[in-house]
């Protein structure tokens, strides 16, 4: 249900969405994201927002408002259908409770090795139409994808391989990161963001998936966890950028073309600027003396992804919609040699 708001509100929201159509000139797109303002990736997100009207000659512009600003972050595909929001930018994971599918092509864990793989397989191998077949029966269109890049790893322990996560006791989100993570060995549990570094410190958790190793540095993670794995051998989650369907489809060829090019361009420039964070941050970490960062070989690396296709598999069984996804995912990393 969609977070509860006045009747006024409402009204004024989906006039507001429904006014965008009205002038040729301008249609005014309103999107949420599922970061909120200040964080790395939402200012990075307003640079996309603000480009779109250069774009698209000015036909169409973007109001991007941080994350809870009209729904939870987990109601915007509802809200997007409604009309009470035009679009989002959201880890598509959010969804899986309505269809597994959303899970496994969200992150599948352990599946790609850098943002390049990832949009390499959204682009050209199948992955932007298989969205749209998962996004458009709820309403939805889906644009294009970003993301942040390869998450970190935090660990008061060092950790070098797969066997040193069994007994582990570690944050993962609900869902396939936290199975694959269980299936490693690890004794996962479920903590909100806010609690990891409390969790950390009093020995609650001994690791935790958390965010990029900038964002993780930034937040004092490596004070009290001094052992990250980077580069990340695990999490990177696809973010989407969506918008009402009926919309889209109302939009002329030029502008869908646009808006396609600027979430590419967007996506190339998050990586970049992100991953350029994270070489300062291991850079710092280092000379401070304090922190070990232990980066795996690919032989561990590729133990824990054999991991977890197992889990992908398992994912699989449980819609039509997951089966396809993995057949579309694994058909394409066997054809790319990204597994064997």
């Amino acid at each position: 249900m969609l977070k509860s708001i006045s009747k006024l509100a409402f009204a004024g929201l989906v006039g507001a969405a429904m006014s965008g159509s009205v002038s040729a000139q301008e249609m005014t797109l309103k999107f949420q994201s599922s970061d909120p303002a200040g964080n790395p990736n939402f200012i990075l997100q307003q640079g996309w927002a603000e480009s779109v009207s250069e774009k698209t000659g000015g036909k169409v512009a973007i109001e991007l408002l941080p994350v809870e600003s009209i729904v939870a972050h987990n109601e915007t595909q509802d809200a997007i259908a409604a009309g009470i929001l035009d679009g989002h930018i959201t880890d598509t994971s959010y969804f899986a409770g309505k269809d597994p599918a959303f899970g496994l092509i969200a992150n599948p864990v352990g599946a790609w090795s850098s943002p390049d793989e990832m949009f390499a397989f959204m682009n050209d191998g199948g992955g932007k139409e298989l969205m749209n077949e998962l996004v458009e029966p709820y309403g939805l269109h889906f644009i294009g994808a970003t993301t942040p890049g390869l998450e970190a790893f935090v660990s008061k322990k060092p950790l070098n391989g797969v066997d040193d996560l069994k007994g582990l006791k570690m944050r993962a989100p609900e869902g396939l990161v936290q199975q694959v993570f269980a299936a490693a060995g690890a004794a996962p549990v479920n903590l909100p963001g806010s609690e990891v570094f409390t969790s950390l410190d009093k020995g609650v958790i001994d690791a935790a998936d958390y965010s990029v190793f900038s964002t993780n540095q930034a937040q004092g993670m490596h004070d009290v966890a001094p052992n990250p794995v980077y580069p990340g051998f695990h999490s990177m989650p696809l973010v989407e950028i969506s918008m009402n369907k009926g919309k889209w489809d109302g939009l002329s060829d030029d502008v869908k073309a646009a808006l396609e090019e600027s979430v590419r361009e967007f996506s190339l420039s998050q990586v970049a600027a992100l991953a350029a964070r994270d070489l300062e941050a291991v850079a710092a970490a280092k000379a401070g003396g304090k922190v070990t960062v232990s980066d795996w070989p690919a032989e561990e690396r590729a133990k824990f992804r054999t991991i977890a296709t197992g889990e992908w598999a398992k994912v699989a069984e449980r819609s039509d919609n997951a089966q396809k996804v993995y057949d579309v995912l694994t058909t394409y990393l066997k054809e790319n040699g990204l597994m064997q």
